[in-house]
């Protein structure tokens, strides 16, 4: 096999494990379950991960990966509950935890007393 050969094999190569992982990490369907919490109000106006300021009145929410602007509709199984909230933080982190919300946004989920409920975060743009 020639040298012009073998590169072009290597960009194709290349090319199709570049797609393929694309693929990989494409969330747009993935549905993540875990436990929710919120914010103390001792974070109202702190900078956000994002740069943005925290404002406990905003439907917004922490989570350790997916990209800021990305919205997820965030439903509790266990009362059908549910709130659009849009990623500007990163956390928690607290062991078991997959997303911190905004007080207003607990607030659509019923889960203020408890503090913390399961949930499903659906990515939705």
């Amino acid at each position: 096999m020639g040298k012009l050969s073998r590169l072009l094999l290597a960009c194709c190569l290349t090319g199709l494990l570049t797609a393929g992982n694309a693929q990989a990490h494409d969330t747009t369907d993935e549905t993540q379950q875990g436990i929710a919490s919120y914010y103390s109000d001792s974070f109202q106006g702190a900078t956000t991960a994002s740069g943005e300021p925290f404002d406990q009145q905003a439907l917004t929410a922490a989570h350790p990966s997916l990209p800021f602007g990305t919205k997820v509709l965030v439903t509790r199984p266990d009362t059908g509950q549910e709130v659009k909230v849009l990623i500007n933080d990163r956390g928690p982190f607290v062991q078991g935890r997959i997303i911190d919300l905004s007080k207003r946004a607990a607030r659509k989920l019923g889960m203020l007393n408890r503090g913390v409920a399961p949930v499903m975060i659906t990515q939705v743009n």
